[in-house]
């Protein structure tokens, strides 16, 4: 039977995979846009546009080399989840 905390486990368990599969974009959009930061900053320029190009292939290039490692992540997880299912509902 399907207990309040088996929801909140399987809710944490959701929440940490998303964390765990979007840090390594989300970091690197990050530390691009505060290189492109730094240099705006050293160099007066105030473009608001200039970070997006450098972000975008930072992100495809992460994707690239982390896509199948995420993807492999994801499958697993969900064949976790999914072979868990008859033992919670009954």
């Amino acid at each position: 039977m399907m207990t309040p905390e088996t929801v909140v486990t399987i809710g944490q368990q959701a929440v940490e995979m998303t964390l765990m599969i979007s840090a390594p974009l989300l970091l690197t959009a990050l530390v691009i846009g505060l290189v492109v930061s730094i240099f705006q900053a050293a160099t007066q320029i105030n473009e608001l546009t200039l970070s997006f190009i450098p972000k975008l292939l930072g992100i495809f290039v992460m994707l690239i080399f982390m896509g199948p490692w995420m993807v492999n992540t994801m499958v697993d997880y969900i064949q976790r989840l999914f072979g868990n299912i008859p033992g919670m509902i009954g």
